[in-house]
């Protein structure tokens, strides 16, 4: 069973770097809300590491909710797969997602301070793996599908940053903390929408926001989306890096051309990509931003 497990998190999560990434995402969370509310005192402990490990065995049971959710469509439409292949088994993955969840909860009642998010967050979670008992509705309407399980991402958020408020006395609800949820929240519905996206003879029978609104309705949607998405981090980024700010500037304006680009000829590359490089920039700026306000602190 280990090998076949190592196969599937080799090919399907990966598990170095996505811890990685949770690390990531926790402390991008956690640091921005601080700066932005001009806490300078922090204190890492163990709590934190707990919420970094929440993050990163949740992001793995949704991958592997999705492959027990959609095996029977993977059979036919990605066979190459570690599950439909059958390299791995479903008992395989069943007993890791258990034992995961398992050592998730415990931690989380021991160290936590927001047990009730964690509640809401994995029974959030729960529900989505079962298409929430409306699966002949859900699993046949991409947009229905969307709206059903995407906000599982803002109730993510949510569990960090209440966390952290809940440790450091802040008010759940301000213009840092609302805003925190939706900039952390934009980026998967972004790359969600434009991974579906595909030009019209690239379309096959698997279901694209491009296929049902067409690929120039669909691009200018995800363009609006990063215009909002832009300007929460240009708030959030002001009052730590001004450089920061800048870069994300130029980003946006890159981005927007590439839209143009696709909608007047989508034959010339994947908007899928564009939308791909830009996230991973602008998540770069904030944390790099992030990283030089502290040293500049520590050093001051």
């Amino acid at each position: 069973m280990i090998k076949r497990l190592a196969i599937y998190f080799k090919e399907m999560y990966p598990l170095i770097p996505r811890f990685f990434l949770a690390i990531i995402y926790f402390f991008e969370i956690y640091f921005v809300l601080l700066l932005n509310v001009g806490e300078n005192s922090f204190s890492i402990g163990p709590q934190e590491w707990v919420g970094v490990w929440t993050i990163f065995t949740f992001l793995m049971a949704l991958r592997i909710a999705d492959d027990f959710k959609d095996y029977e469509h993977d059979l036919r439409l990605f066979p190459e797969r570690a599950l439909p292949s059958g390299r791995v088994t479903k008992r395989d993955l069943a007993i890791a997602l258990a034992t995961m969840v398992t050592i998730t909860v415990l931690l989380n009642f021991w160290w936590m301070n927001n047990i009730g998010w964690f509640l809401f967050l994995f029974a959030y979670g729960t529900l989505m793996s079962l298409w929430f008992f409306s699966k002949a509705k859900i699993q046949k309407s991409l947009p229905l599908a969307l709206v059903t399980h995407n906000p599982v991402m803002m109730v993510m958020n949510i569990y960090i940053i209440t966390f952290v408020c809940y440790k450091y006395h802040l008010p759940l609800i301000s213009l840092p903390t609302v805003l925190l949820a939706f900039t952390m929240y934009f980026p998967s519905l972004i790359w969600e929408i434009s991974r579906k996206i595909r030009a019209p003879k690239d379309e096959t029978e698997y279901v694209t926001y491009s296929r049902l609104f067409t690929y120039q309705k669909a691009t200018r949607f995800v363009q609006t989306l990063t215009l909002v998405d832009i300007v929460t981090n240009f708030i959030l980024l002001w009052a730590i890096s001004k450089i920061g700010v800048l870069v994300l500037l130029v980003n946006v304006i890159w981005i927007n051309v590439q839209f143009q680009r696709f909608i007047a000829d989508p034959n010339q590359f994947s908007i899928k990509t564009k939308v791909e490089r830009y996230t991973y920039i602008t998540e770069t700026t904030m944390v790099l931003s992030v990283i030089a306000h502290l040293i500049s602190q520590g050093l001051n």
